[in-house]
């Protein structure tokens, strides 16, 4: 993900950073200041977009039809809005997010100047595809977020740090979310838990769901994809994709027929090779951690942490002897 960061005086530049990183829209000041800074601060790829953003001053945005799904999540201030013929509602700190849909004229009445708002685009065909790998089926309809997220408590609570957390890491350099292994797992977490936390007709069969179980042969294709690219940046979402099931058939496959998740599983299949690579290295030649990164293991620290609670030794001694 791409992180940028600005700090404006001009309206006419903070609505062309807002067009160019999120949507076509006009931007009206309500209550002109002399002195006031928008400070935003953008992070994001194709899909997800994420953003830091404090107008400093009271201002009235018209987007028109989003394209896209899209949550206004307020750290200060409030937020009034609306989308389609809906009803004007507020968005507030600690109590509540605003949720938007791809298709309805979109209109936030007023945003306040005090408010600091997490704003999380989220493409239309991302978050439909994660919601088809949790059902292990094909929608049949809209998804329709419900319009407002409590944040104040539960699932939504929860789904508000985590979007905090991220979007500081996006929003900064060099984060994280930059990673091709871990960032795909940030994305796939956002979106996974928002569908979990707002109201939508999908709720319920999300919650009751007991998927059916992948065939064993199925189970087999992912261990061989497995130990064919060690090092390929898997997420639990690739690995169904290869079974040819959701996420939870998945895991709960790989529970019965290989007696842990999919992603323990590949964990041990990288040491055993990290292991047998270090034992048959010239220690002159060879570090741990090129070994390490050549097999998928992009945290040095944990890395060693599960090495020695397998092997009881550390990954230099390994090398060494």
């Amino acid at each position: 993900m791409h992180a940028s960061s600005f700090h404006l005086t001009d309206v006419d530049e903070a609505r062309d950073i807002l067009r160019r990183t999120f949507y076509t829209m006009d931007v009206e000041v309500l209550r002109p200041a002399e002195d006031w800074t928008a400070r935003f601060a953008v992070g994001g790829c194709k899909s997800i977009t994420l953003g830091d953003l404090n107008f400093g001053v009271d201002v009235r945005v018209r987007a028109g039809e989003l394209g896209a799904y899209h949550v206004n999540l307020p750290l200060t201030g409030t937020m009034a809005w609306h989308q389609g013929r809906d009803g004007t509602r507020l968005a507030r700190a600690g109590v509540s997010a605003a949720v938007f849909q791809p298709i309805g004229d979109t209109v936030v009445d007023n945003w306040s100047g005090d408010s600091r708002i997490l704003a999380v685009k989220i493409g239309r065909s991302e978050l439909e595809t994660q919601l088809e790998r949790m059902l292990d089926r094909p929608l049949r309809g809209p998804v329709d977020l419900g319009p407002e997220l409590d944040i104040s408590s539960g699932a939504g609570a929860s789904w508000a740090r985590l979007v905090e957390v991220i979007t500081a890491d996006a929003s900064g350099p060099d984060g994280l979310t930059e990673h091709p292994v871990i960032g795909a797992r940030m994305k796939e977490a956002l979106v996974t838990g928002l569908l979990l936390a707002t109201d939508h007709r999908y709720r319920g069969p999300l919650d009751r769901q007991s998927p059916a179980l992948a065939a064993p042969g199925a189970i087999r294709r992912v261990v061989e994809a497995m130990r064919a690219q060690p090092g390929r940046p898997f997420t639990v979402a690739d690995l169904a994709g290869i079974a040819g099931v959701g996420s939870r058939a998945l895991q709960q496959s790989f529970a019965r027929y290989v007696g842990m998740p999919p992603m323990t599983y590949l964990r041990q299949v990288r040491l055993a090779l990290v292991h047998d690579h270090l034992r048959a290295a010239d220690p002159g030649a060879t570090t741990v951690a090129q070994v390490a990164y050549r097999y998928g293991f992009t945290h040095l620290g944990r890395f060693a942490a599960a090495y020695r609670e397998r092997y009881t030794v550390s990954p230099s001694e390994t090398l060494r002897e």
